[in-house]
């Protein structure tokens, strides 16, 4: 059964709530009135900055005191820092720094990728994507991570390679299998194995652009703001990346950090596949009434749901 909104227990999938989430949460009130975001405004005290990652300059946005326990929230493909903005107060308020950040090759990071590495390289991979985070968790952390689809990914391997960097992880609408990611997609999973790199990124673009996701207004302005910096071989890279996902169920398994899988209940993987995943390497699961970015439709249900989470790890 799927929790709607609510925080389930490690390895507990809870009870199906049956009445309207707004009437009886506080939080999902607070989403259903957002309305149409303008997301190029950040809330009131953000601090922009740049971090000095091995692949380039990442630009970065925070709030909090930076002696504070740290939340990083890292954004997946075509995404950006801003992802997480309606969040960041939230985290602050509650005794947090929050830092997000673009990573290379995407929006305000574009400038960074392969080409700065030592010695330089021709393509976006796990590598650089991991020495980036590692890097930023290294000057910030041990820090709680949230690692948002494609960096859902990116956290996983980060954490297997330095857990001494986490204090937990939250995989928000990260890919619920290994290998070829995409063949779960629901409707057009079937597919995926027989369409390359370039071409899938291609049709991903194509139907963001548009708004098969169903955005708003304000939304797609920003996104196709954003796709006039964005690099499209950081893309195609990631989208590669993302047809040759590695299978760390068992890994993370036995793990030792606090681990939480978020979706929406539209997201483009199936819930069922998302429900497996997180009892595979027991972590606690919770879905909302969103589609794949429950950071910005849901993002005061998936706050609280993240300080509950870091207040059982504490």
């Amino acid at each position: 059964m799927v929790i709607r909104g609510r925080f389930a227990g490690r390895g507990s999938p809870g009870r199906l709530r049956t009445e309207p989430a707004a009437a009886a949460d506080p939080a999902a009130a607070r989403d259903a009135q957002l309305g149409d975001v303008d997301w190029s405004v950040l809330p009131e005290g953000c601090v922009r900055s740049r971090f000095p990652a091995p692949s380039g300059s990442l630009a970065a946005i925070s709030m909090g005191d930076p002696g504070s326990p740290a939340v990083v929230l890292v954004p997946g493909a075509m995404g950006s820092k801003e992802d997480f903005s309606l969040m960041l107060p939230e985290l602050a308020a509650a005794g947090y720094f929050a830092f997000s950040f673009d990573l290379a090759g995407q929006y305000e990071s574009a400038d960074a990728g392969p080409e700065h590495l030592q010695p330089p390289r021709s393509r976006y991979d796990y590598d650089l994507f991991t020495d980036d985070l590692a890097a930023v968790l290294s000057a910030y952390g041990p820090a709680h991570v949230v690692g948002y689809s494609f960096a859902g990914v990116v956290a996983q391997l980060t954490l297997l390679q330095r857990p001494d960097l986490f204090r937990s992880i939250t995989l928000l609408g990260c890919p619920p299998r290994g290998g070829q990611s995409f063949r779960g997609v629901s409707r057009i999973g079937w597919a995926a194995p027989f369409i390359g790199d370039r071409i899938s990124a291609d049709l991903i673009v194509w139907g963001v652009q548009r708004n098969f996701i169903g955005a708003s207004p304000g939304r797609m302005a920003f996104v196709a703001h954003r796709f006039t910096l964005t690099r499209k071989d950081s893309i195609r890279d990631m989208v590669g990346l993302m047809r040759h996902a590695p299978d760390l169920r068992a890994a993370l398994g036995v793990a030792a950090v606090p681990k939480f899988v978020a979706v929406g209940e539209r997201d483009v993987w199936p819930l069922r596949l998302h429900r497996e995943f997180a009892a595979s390497i027991g972590a606690s699961f919770a879905s909302y009434g969103s589609g794949h970015s429950p950071s910005e439709e849901s993002p005061y249900q998936f706050t609280r749901d993240l300080l509950r989470l870091y207040g059982s790890a504490a």
